[in-house]
């Protein structure tokens, strides 16, 4: 039996189970090393199944999953599942991808229903910001903005569909607002023409990815303003900002809310028409008007 060499062929193998394995190694049988080999292929999958579809799959007895949570110290395979899944709606690091976020929010949905676990994840994620934005981090983002001679918005993956709404919304309160992340084709061209009283306002959900980190850098080498918006605690962007604004989108297991930095977005643009002195409400009242007498009607788009 090679349990430890099973071990070191799957790296990504949850630390915790990981430490229960190696103290309990020679009590384990040639049965516990195929199932933990089904385990530890894919730790998501076996957070969610019972132990007789474990053992199936294993091609062992179906007491075996059993015998195994009993050898590991769990008083059976419910307890021990109910580990896995603690690891994973926990465990940062063991489960760090798109599937065991998802499998976290059902493993939590399990308690209560899967459109209340959503609901309470984005009400909590919500009620944080009240302690974490101040109307002083609001401020100093919507002053920039005002004195602003361009906005470019940049955003990759989810992040992305909250700058394609800000630039929107920028534009429709009279601001020449730019959403990079739907011309990255032409990303060059159009960063090459930055310079001093443009701003470069940046969003980076879960991680900074370089695109984020070079375009920050190329705005300070050519003189415009940067504003970030992050979820990502102690997030470090060189050369720093000019204003950042920190807000948690929920813990690991919850909703990964993009309602929040949508919320601080839509108070920083409402906070703007609050002290442009007209330029916003002025420009509304003229795109309104605008679609009024017909120009480009949705139902032609």
């Amino acid at each position: 039996m090679k349990i430890l060499d099973t071990m070191d062929e799957h790296n990504e193998i949850p630390q915790a189970l990981g430490d229960l394995i190696s103290r309990n190694a020679t009590r384990l049988t040639d049965a516990d090393a195929r199932l933990l080999g089904v385990l530890m292929e894919d730790p998501v999958r076996a957070a969610m199944e019972n132990g007789k579809v474990v053992s199936s799959r294993a091609g062992v007895h179906p007491a075996s999953a059993v015998r195994l949570a009993r050898r590991l110290g769990f008083k059976g395979y419910p307890e021990f599942r109910s580990f896995l899944q603690a690891n994973l709606i926990e465990g940062e690091g063991d489960f760090e991808s798109p599937a065991a976020r998802i499998a976290a929010r059902l493993v939590r949905a399990e308690e209560g229903g899967l459109l209340a676990s959503v609901l309470d994840s984005e009400i909590a994620a919500l009620e944080q910001v009240r302690t974490s934005v101040s109307d002083a981090d609001i401020r100093a983002f919507s002053q920039s903005l005002r004195a602003s001679r361009r906005v470019f918005v940049l955003g990759r993956g989810h992040s992305s569909t909250l700058s394609s709404l800000i630039a929107i919304r920028l534009k429709r309160s009279g601001y020449d607002a730019v959403d990079l992340s739907g011309q990255l084709n032409q990303l060059a061209e159009t960063v090459a023409t930055l310079g001093p009283g443009d701003v470069v306002w940046l969003l980076a959900f879960r991680k900074i990815t370089p695109i984020i980190r070079e375009v920050r850098s190329i705005a300070r080498t050519l003189g415009a303003k940067a504003l970030f918006l992050t979820d990502i605690l102690n997030a470090r962007i060189d050369p720093a900002p000019d204003h950042q604004i920190l807000v948690s989108r929920g813990h690991a297991g919850e909703s990964q809310s993009l309602v929040v930095p949508m919320t601080v977005a839509n108070a920083v643009i409402l906070d703007l028409a609050a002290i442009d002195d007209g330029r916003s409400l002025q420009a509304l009242a003229a795109f309104k008007a605008f679609r009024a007498d017909g120009g480009l009607s949705p139902a032609l788009l």
